[in-house]
């Protein structure tokens, strides 16, 4: 009987084919060469695996209006990472392409126009802010942004964006207030720490460090726009360094020291 197997097995195994004996290898089937049922199927495949990089790649010049939601959102997630990694030219790419396949999405936006910020392109950022505005009415820091654009888009000045400086109320996070006082010129540095260090300890309390956070950050970028560099860098030191938080805004702050070279 073992005997038996033996024989019929060694009958079957010489009868595989070897590859580059009796076959030639097939060549890999391109993508751009499947009909469409079978490319919406690979690229599904790739989504349903998470696999992000290859979804992008298949889906460059896709006319499916449910991809195009997808690589959108994907993008927007892509754009801010790259932004937090300081690729600020990646990031820029990333979210432009977003909003331009997704319409609906531009007036959210609101991490492009930081983006373009940073990327110089002042103008563009200024009116992302404004066009937020319609979306976000009550959000200190979105006329924040727009007032920092704003000084440096082709004739802006400190004194221009601070007369149109979009007046916000209802912002009730601290030390808000203080920081929309100090760049429409009313309030000071010193009202903005005072205010973020009555939240609390930043060693017991996150809040307290994140309220102290956002005043540093928001002094650091303020003293920036009118060309105090020596204390935006020490405002920034202490937003990226001690009082550091992973949240977007915390990540601005880093990103902010490491563009500007602290």
């Amino acid at each position: 009987m073992k005997k038996t197997f033996l024989f019929i097995s060694a009958i079957f195994i010489s009868s595989i084919p070897v590859i580059g004996q009796d076959e030639k290898p097939k060549e890999p089937i391109k993508f751009e060469d499947l009909d469409k049922a079978a490319q919406h199927g690979v690229i599904v495949q790739a989504l349903q695996k998470g696999d992000v990089d290859l979804f992008l790649r298949l889906t460059e010049k896709t006319d499916n209006d449910g991809f195009k939601g997808f690589r959108a959102d994907i993008l927007q997630r892509r754009g801010a990472q790259r932004f937090f990694d300081a690729d600020i030219e990646g990031s820029l790419s990333d979210f432009n392409e977003a909003a331009e396949l997704k319409p609906k999405l531009d007036p959210y936006l609101w991490q492009r126009g930081i983006t373009q910020y940073y990327a110089g392109k002042y103008q563009e950022g200024k009116e992302q802010f404004e066009r937020h505005q319609e979306v976000n009415s009550q959000d200190v820091e979105n006329a924040v942004w727009h007032f920092l654009c704003a000084v440096r888009a082709p004739g802006g000045t400190v004194e221009s964006a601070r007369k149109n400086l979009i007046p916000i109320t209802k912002d009730a996070r601290v030390p808000m207030k203080e920081i929309h006082d100090l760049f429409a010129g009313t309030g000071s540095a010193e009202a903005v720490l005072a205010a973020a260090n009555k939240v609390g300890d930043p060693a017991k309390s996150d809040d307290a460090k994140n309220a102290l956070l956002y005043a540093h950050l928001y002094l650091g970028i303020y003293y920036e726009a009118i060309g105090k560099d020596d204390l935006m860098k020490e405002h920034i030191a202490k937003a990226a360094g001690d009082y550091r938080m992973d949240h977007y805004m915390g990540k601005v702050a880093q990103v902010h020291a490491k563009v500007r070279g602290l």
